[in-house]
């Protein structure tokens, strides 16, 4: 066997080589993991929740109060009174607008704080590893969960949280108003309600392994990039490899 052919099938294998701590993702146990990280910054979770509650009714009150609007006008009730429910309504969108300010700003503090605790244990746990680890592991893949993949737990952390208070919030308050108008439109729209869940629960999934294999492409990508771009890397290729194959394949990954 030629050492071109050597050098190709050794630079193949590390490029394709499995990532089987994708896997871990999910494991039941991440959920703890998560809590772990997130109880350090539990005082400006306790202000996010509360701040994400005070959005879902304000959210909830804009379309009530544009219905009394509505009943005022075709009840042929006074304009001062249609003119205080606009000027309410005025107020209640401009108070949702900070309400939102601050919730964004919250959800900003609270990420970049992950970020920096996820990093800071993920680099110590790759140093205390032993040598044969690096071995096995790519250098792209471990520069990819330093990078894209903590932010993207990050932004599931907080997005997913922000979502569930809101949503939670937010579809008991609507429950409890539309219950209050009509109770027989409100059962109706109940039993609608498994046509939207199940679809949706179809896509979360199919979603979730799709966040997992664009993992997986980054980390090969990033694998062949810091390979390449290595001194024995980038020489291997001048070497024995061909610059048009490399950039197809990369463009492939890509």
């Amino acid at each position: 066997m030629s050492m071109e052919t050597v050098a190709r099938q050794a630079l193949y294998r590390q490029t394709h080589a499995r990532d089987g701590d994708l896997r871990a993702l999910a494991d039941r146990k991440l959920l703890s993991r998560i809590w772990r990280f997130a109880a350090r910054h539990h005082r400006r979770l306790a202000w996010f929740v509360a701040i994400s509650v005070v959005s879902a009714l304000l959210t909830v009150t804009t379309p009530v109060l544009a219905g009394r609007v509505v009943d005022a006008i075709t009840q042929g009730g006074p304009a001062s009174t249609v003119l205080l429910l606009a000027v309410v309504i005025a107020a209640v969108a401009v108070a949702e607008a900070a309400v939102a300010l601050v919730t964004r700003w919250l959800s900003s503090n609270i990420g970049e704080g992950l970020i920096l605790d996820l990093r800071t244990a993920v680099f110590d746990h790759v140093q205390r590893m032993p040598v044969a680890f690096f071995t096995r592991t790519r250098t792209g893949a471990l520069v990819s969960r330093l990078g894209n993949d903590v932010i993207g737990a990050q932004r599931a952390f907080s997005d997913t949280l922000s979502g569930i208070v809101a949503n939670v919030v937010t579809l008991t308050l609507t429950l409890v108003v539309m219950l209050s108008i009509s109770w027989q439109i409100t059962l109706l729209s109940l039993a609608l309600l498994p046509l939207f869940v199940l679809p949706a629960r179809r896509i979360g999934a199919r979603m979730a392994g799709l966040s997992r294999e664009a993992a997986a492409h980054n980390a090969t990508m990033n694998t062949q990039m810091t390979e390449r771009f290595s001194a024995p890397g980038a020489t291997l290729v001048k070497l024995f490899g061909s610059p048009e194959r490399e950039s197809g394949e990369f463009a492939v990954r890509a």
